[in-house]
């Protein structure tokens, strides 16, 4: 189990050093009986501290960020009407000064001396957090060991990006009070950070004495404005006319550079997210935070290491994509999808959990979407899995990235009945992305050269001055202008 850590140790870790400016006033007087006086006192003196929560600002190399830390040995870090005005306070000068908010949970929950009056608190500072991000801000939150109850549940789950102390006890009922509602403990490995990591609750864990580096990263995608516009022209390389079943072969290739590659190579700068926070993670999608030529964007991908035959992207990797969509949203970035995917998952868990109808919320959130949206045929396009990543401002394909409904030798089998028919079909359905450019369907070829898993680091590098590109060039149209014409696009394809 992870060890304590106080709250100014925490801002100490975190800031530059001598850069904390308190917001703190005196606690309101809530008028607490003599025995409860008596614990806010106690309390103080062990703490250090007139509350059970700090908040102020200061700066992170150099940028400001406003900060909320809980501080656990006042009296178990748990949250009052005094407190939760704190909390409140501060959130909403954050939001008046345009800062973003890093938040430090750690308590066993609503404050029991002020029974249901502290416990409804909890809406309060929900909704003082839900305005923050209604300002587009970031709302960052790192969980410390404990945080459970209603912190947990209000505050302490709205992160943009949320990770945790290792080791740390997170969950929403203490595991002494199961003990005492159900006369059995709790089960083990439930309730920690590292388990709800692996479950898609939470971002990551990461060490507090990484913490400064974590937020720094954030801060450069999120804060830092995006760099200047490079005018150099990407050479134009004539892309050849080949087979369509050729482009088909070489997407397969086990060492084609996929999206993870593509981060490596070409982005400037990111910051990992995982899970879609509601208890589901799939490794056939990888969702990230990151800059391209130094533009920022929530960069949401298909990732071909994570698949294989018998495991393809699921409602969950769909529901994930979503949440990867509403991030851009909320914290207006560009939004750049990748797709590369078998297809999306045939099985009975996956109609059960709901793929169609994740694939077609997908579609119609990223049709709608107000923030500029550029979508990457990287590899293999099949299916609804693809579709559902597509729609977006600018299409770029890779020279052998295709798009189809089914993977040629499916389409052979219902035309054919056979699947000797592949490359007949892969030709005949216009799926190359010379067909896809030709049709409207893809705006801008990246070429391979002669194919990407020969030159990874160069094609990959491709990409993301094509990436760059189209956002400098969306950036400067208007969001109603944008939307209108991504519509439009798909409204007039195919007809005469």
């Amino acid at each position: 189990m992870a060890t304590r850590i106080a709250a100014r140790e925490i801002l100490d870790l975190v800031l530059d050093p001598g850069s904390f400016v308190s917001w703190d006033r005196a606690p309101v007087d809530t008028s607490p009986g003599a025995a409860y006086r008596a614990d806010l006192e106690r309390a103080a003196e062990r703490a250090g501290t007139d509350e059970s929560v700090i908040t102020g600002a200061g700066t992170v190399r150099g940028r400001t960020v406003a900060v909320i830390a809980c501080e656990f040995s006042f009296l178990a870090g748990s949250i009052g009407v005094a407190a939760a005005e704190r909390i409140t306070a501060a959130i909403e000068r954050a939001g008046a000064e345009r800062l973003p908010l890093l938040a430090s949970p750690t308590s066993g929950g609503t404050r029991m001396q002020e029974g249901t009056v502290a416990f409804v608190q909890m809406v309060k500072i929900a909704a003082a957090v839900a305005a923050h991000k209604a300002l587009h801000l970031p709302y960052l939150v790192y969980l410390r060991n404990p945080t459970t109850g209603g912190v947990f549940a209000s505050w302490g789950s709205l992160g943009h990006i949320t990770v945790a102390e290792p080791g740390a006890l997170v969950g929403f009922l203490g595991p002494r009070v199961y003990q005492a509602l159900y006369n059995e403990p709790f089960p083990e490995g439930v309730q920690t950070a590292e388990n709800l990591y692996r479950n898609g609750v939470i971002d990551g864990v990461v060490p507090a004495r990484r913490l400064r580096t974590l937020v720094h990263r954030v801060l450069r995608v999120l804060v830092d404005a995006p760099s200047a516009r490079d005018d150099a022209a990407p050479d134009r390389e004539p892309i050849p006319d080949r087979p369509a079943w050729a482009s088909v072969l070489l997407s397969r290739r086990p060492d084609r550079p996929g999206i993870r590659q593509l981060l490596r190579h070409a982005a400037t700068e990111q910051v990992p997210l995982s899970g879609t926070g509601q208890g589901e993670a799939d490794r056939t999608v990888l969702l990230s935070l990151a800059r391209f030529r130094g533009v920022p964007c929530v960069l949401l991908g298909q990732d071909r290491s994570g698949q294989s035959l018998r495991h393809t992207m699921g409602p969950g990797a769909l529901r994930e994509a979503r949440r990867g969509m509403k991030l851009a949203e909320e914290l207006q970035l560009p939004l750049v999808l990748v797709i590369d995917t078998l297809g999306a998952a045939l099985s009975k868990e996956a109609e059960e959990r709901g793929l169609a109808p994740e694939i077609a919320r997908c579609i119609s959130d990223l049709v709608t979407l107000r923030t500029p949206t550029v979508s990457v045929l990287l590899g293999q396009g099949t299916g609804g899995g693809a579709l559902a990543f597509l729609p977006a401002d600018r299409v770029v394909a890779a020279q052998n990235g295709w798009l189809a409904p089914l993977p040629p030798e499916g389409a052979s089998a219902i035309v054919h009945r056979d699947t000797a028919h592949a490359p007949d079909m892969a030709a005949a359905q216009g799926i190359r992305s010379l067909d896809l450019l030709r049709d409207g369907i893809v705006d801008t070829i990246v070429p391979e050269l002669p194919d990407a898993a020969d030159e990874p680091v160069d094609f990959a590098k491709r990409v993301g001055s094509a990436i760059a590109s189209s956002l400098h060039a969306l950036a400067a149209s208007p969001a109603e202008e944008r939307m209108s014409a991504r519509l439009g696009r798909y409204r007039g394809l195919g007809l005469p």
